[in-house]
């Protein structure tokens, strides 16, 4: 029998872990495999981290761990990965709106060979007409970077204890863990979902904090913005080399001054080039010093007793 490690990253999801233990122990129970659920707490302002330890007390299968402060998702993703003892992993949201249903056939791909499941939308469910745009634009973008179709992928993925070993093994500090269980290759199958409504809460992600999410996953994972700084580049030299035939043209026929206008117009264009580029420049600086400086990705302030040893 193999053992299988249901990671379950949290931040205030105090009302759903009750609800979250309850089917995933349903689900898991169906299948006949030995489980685990490994709870994540990433620094949760409410009783989350109290409701997971009541969880673990009256359920064995239930694991915790609590982060020191808010690290993120995917911090809270790879302390998951990396306290899982599973032949396999699945990733989960603790809000269920990936449907644990799904487990099943996700186990059942795995058994037949497959080193890693992705679960890709079949729908996105209730989202407003902005984030389904704004999601749209990123992942077309992110696609064209990694050459890989990621517009419906998500976190929520099972992958073969090989594939989690590859995963713990990169040394990076900012990570993007859909790009990444890509990129490590392996074999992988995709299977299809309609996202779930919560049952309780709300979502934790803001128009803001999906753009932050957004640019920092396509900065720790691609170069292309720098790319952009050498396009604007040639764009800024081309337009200069026709503004300046344009200004001897005009002094030969002794009309230099009417051209003032096009100056000012082509010299706010460049600085604002420059200053974008300087801001493109400076992220990626930032996120050198991110690295060098080897802090660790997250702080595990305490766990549960079940989990004993694997720290």
């Amino acid at each position: 029998m193999s053992l299988v490690s249901l990671i379950v990253p949290s931040y205030n999801e105090e009302d759903n872990i009750n609800n979250t233990v309850s089917e995933l122990t349903g689900v898991m129970e169906s299948t006949g495999e030995d489980y685990e659920i490994i709870f994540v707490n990433d620094g949760s302002k409410d009783r989350t981290y109290e409701a997971i330890k009541a969880a673990s007390a009256n359920n064995r299968h239930v694991k915790g761990l609590s982060f020191s402060r808010n690290f993120g998702k995917e911090a809270a993703i790879f302390a998951g990965l990396s306290a899982a003892s599973g032949d396999a992993c699945v990733v989960l949201d603790c809000d269920l709106q990936h449907p644990p249903k799904v487990i099943p056939d996700m186990l059942k791909l795995w058994h037949e060979g497959a080193e890693a499941v992705e679960g890709v939308k079949h729908s996105r469910g209730r989202e407003s007409l902005l984030h389904k745009m704004f999601a749209g634009l990123f992942y077309g973008i992110m696609s064209k970077i990694i050459k890989i179709d990621m517009r419906a992928t998500s976190d929520y993925k099972l992958l073969d204890r090989k594939v989690v070993d590859a995963l713990l093994n990169l040394k990076e500090t900012n990570t993007f863990f859909r790009a990444l269980s890509f990129w490590v290759g392996f074999k992988s199958v995709k299977l299809e979902y309609d996202v779930e409504e919560r049952k309780y809460g709300h979502s934790k992600w803001s128009v803001g904090s999906l753009f932050k999410y957004a640019i920092n996953n396509a900065t720790s994972f691609s170069t292309l913005p720098l790319q952009i700084v050498t396009f604007l580049g040639f764009f800024s030299i081309i337009a200069g080399g026709i503004l300046g035939i344009q200004t001897l043209v005009k002094y030969f026929m002794g009309a230099a001054a009417e051209g003032f206008p096009t100056v000012i117009l082509l010299e706010l264009i460049i600085g604002g080039f420059i200053m974008l580029s300087l801001g493109i420049i400076g992220h990626y600086v930032g996120r050198i010093y991110e690295e060098v400086k080897g802090r660790p990705r997250y702080i595990i302030s305490e766990h549960t007793d079940n989990l004993q040893g694997r720290f």
